[in-house]
């Protein structure tokens, strides 16, 4: 029973975790704020505070690409990642709904346009999505840095630093639930779902893959999730 109740506890903050930041990324880019330094750190805070907040429960995911990471990693058990993915895509459809009752008038407008720049949108999402997993996985996971208090400023600074980058060629999602989230509302066309979810899913293993090939203790798993 303590087993089960530790796990419902670490599916629950993945749920509410993502909810806050996909209702916060929602909200960012709903309000109409044009100034990109803006936008880029109130999105980098958002992840920051909710990693954070989470961390010692869940690991603080908020993202299926980094929890298919840690799992390749072998910080995640595979029983946990399918419910951890489940509950971070629930997180992001709640924002949506609630999301609806404040900025309705914004959702189903221009949505992001990857015309013309699929590749490049592609290489974007994947290049900073290894940077994302990459960096959870060493800073969160290893034994080397076990007992730091800046992973979650690095994790939010690395995502501050993807939607300046980033951020005009592909809209900056580095995280399929947030393109979830954003495809709900219409911010992101549905018909570019392919592009987004291998990119992001390619960035996390590429990210395991390179952790393990630069770390001494891969096998170690993490003491936050």
């Amino acid at each position: 029973m303590a087993t089960e109740n530790a796990a419902v506890r670490k599916y629950l903050t993945e749920l509410i975790g993502t909810f806050m930041f996909t209702f916060s990324v929602i909200g960012i880019l709903a309000s109409g704020v044009e100034c990109k330094a803006a936008i880029s750190l109130g999105i980098g805070i958002a992840l920051m505070v909710m990693v954070y907040a989470s961390g010692h429960i869940s690991g603080g995911h908020l993202n299926p690409s980094v929890s298919i990471a840690a799992y390749l990693r072998g910080a995640l058990p595979l029983g946990d990642l399918g419910p951890y993915i489940v509950a971070q895509l629930v997180g992001a459809l709640a924002a949506f709904g609630v999301g609806f009752g404040l900025w309705h008038d914004k959702y189903f407008g221009d949505a992001t346009n990857l015309s013309g720049k699929i590749w490049p949108a592609f290489l974007a999402e994947l290049i900073f999505t290894f940077a994302l997993c990459y960096i959870v996985l060493h800073t969160a996971t290893s034994k080397d840095s076990a007992g730091n208090s800046f992973y979650g400023l690095a994790i939010g600074l690395i995502v501050t630093v993807g939607v300046v980058a980033v951020g005009g060629i592909s809209g900056a999602s580095f995280n399929p639930a947030i393109t979830f989230g954003l495809m709900l509302p219409g911010m992101f066309a549905w018909k570019f779902l392919w592009v987004y979810l291998l990119a992001e899913v390619l960035g996390a293993v590429i990210a395991a893959y390179a952790y393990k090939a630069t770390t001494l203790d891969e096998t170690t798993p993490t003491r936050r999730g």
